[in-house]
């Protein structure tokens, strides 16, 4: 088989750029592993590209596969990647720099790829490698969040904040969120000692001197976070560089995180962590990868509780 099903845009726009066509299948690159995907999900980041609002970090070029998150079957192996052999249940995260995951095959950097968690199948396996990347690299690295510590995580029902809330209990801190109404017993399933429904209370005004904050937000929520931190705690965003100068009034740290290759030797942390029970996926809708397009609308009416899933082999 020379060609396959892909997702793709051709230009930046709404999700009607997205099409679904027949592409020529790609070859395992040097240092390269092809995968057979059976299952991708959407993220924002994901329809950030479509829209074009990266580009001031990336430089794409057209017609461009979208999609980060992957789930299969190592389908060929290129030179200097003998991590893996054909056959082998992997997990990766594409480098954002180069998506590729809303297709049949991609082909991947070995360093962005691990063995799948044992306990999952690869639906359920599709909605953690980018969101619990994302997460790791803003709790573990960033913050180095220990036991006995606070954190108070905006959008905690979303797919990377809903990661999140498991992955800091799981490390011991008492774990704050702010969720809407329909939102709240979710959040208390999850663990989160503390939930704050964001339609009737100001965080601001209920949390106080917690260690980290983890803004999934942005704006007017990131600058209302500033005042709940201890003096020298941290706050972390994945969506907007926090202002430097803000952070020396208030006598906190500050820093702008994200998902940054290469993943896979967290992608094989998280996976031990799954088949411990330490972390669950997130599942909201499954899609196939022809219609996509439904996926995005979900995912950028912000309601989304954990992850739109998009099924591509069964």
């Amino acid at each position: 088989m020379s060609t396959m099903k892909a997702v793709r845009i051709h230009n930046y726009g709404p999700t009607n750029t997205l099409t679904y066509e027949e592409v020529a299948k790609p070859r395992a690159g040097e240092g390269e592993i092809l995968i057979r995907n059976f299952a991708t999900s959407v993220n924002p980041f994901d329809c950030a590209v479509r829209a074009g609002y990266v580009t001031g970090w990336y430089t794409y070029g057209f017609p461009l596969t979208l999609g980060l998150d992957i789930s299969g079957i190592v389908e060929e192996v290129g030179a200097g990647a003998n991590h893996f052999v054909p056959g082998d249940a992997v997990w990766a995260r594409s480098d954002p720099a180069l998506n590729g995951a809303y297709a049949e095959f991609v082909s991947v950097s070995a360093s962005e790829i691990a063995a799948k968690p044992k306990s999952l199948d690869h639906v359920d396996a599709a909605a953690l490698p980018h969101v619990g990347v994302t997460a790791w690299r803003v709790l573990v690295d960033t913050a180095n969040l220990t036991e006995g510590q606070s954190v108070l995580i905006h959008a905690a029902a979303g797919g990377v904040g809903s990661f999140a809330v498991q992955l800091a209990k799981a490390r011991g801190a008492k774990v704050i969120g702010t969720a809407s109404t329909a939102n709240l017993d979710f959040l208390s399933a999850l663990g989160a000692d503390e939930i704050i429904d964001y339609t009737k209370t100001r965080f601001e005004d209920v949390v106080h001197d917690v260690d980290v904050v983890m803004d999934n937000v942005g704006g007017e929520t990131q600058e209302r976070s500033w005042a709940v931190l201890k003096p020298g705690g941290i706050l972390i965003s994945i969506v907007q560089p926090p202002s430097e100068e803000t952070a020396a009034k208030y006598g906190v740290r500050q820093q702008f995180a994200g998902g940054y290759p290469p993943v896979g030797p967290v992608l094989a942390d998280i996976a031990a962590m799954v088949d411990t029970g330490k972390i669950k996926p997130i599942i909201a809708t499954v899609h196939p990868l022809s219609e996509v397009g439904k996926a995005h609308e979900l995912v950028e009416a912000h309601h989304t509780r954990g992850k739109q899933i998009v099924q591509i082999a069964d």
